[in-house]
């Protein structure tokens, strides 16, 4: 996964943050609120679990994205970046915690 990519769909995640709900998805979501938004991570979650079971790899690869894309969505809307959850990582790997 491209780091640039991934920017880029983080900064279009924040520029909807405050559009109006009937221009996309994504502001549709967050007009709704943490709870929905988390609830949409415990689906794709679910979703990808099932996925992770068959044997087919495209189905488990979309919701993989999906699960990713509505989990970017989540730390978005909690104020905290991406880059965070990375650093508490490499903290546990490092051996720091």
């Amino acid at each position: 996964m491209p780091v640039e990519f991934l920017n880029h769909l983080k900064a279009v995640i924040r520029e909807r943050k405050n559009a109006s709900p009937e221009s996309s998805y994504t502001a549709k979501l967050f007009s709704r609120g943490t709870h929905k938004i988390a609830q949409k991570v415990g689906e794709e979650a679910v979703e990808l679990v099932i996925e992770a079971l068959s044997d087919n790899d495209e189905l488990f690869k979309n919701e993989a994205a999906d699960l990713l894309f509505h989990y970017l969505l989540l730390l978005e809307n909690r104020g905290i970046d991406l880059d965070e959850i990375i650093a508490v990582l490499e903290e546990r790997h490092s051996g720091k915690k």
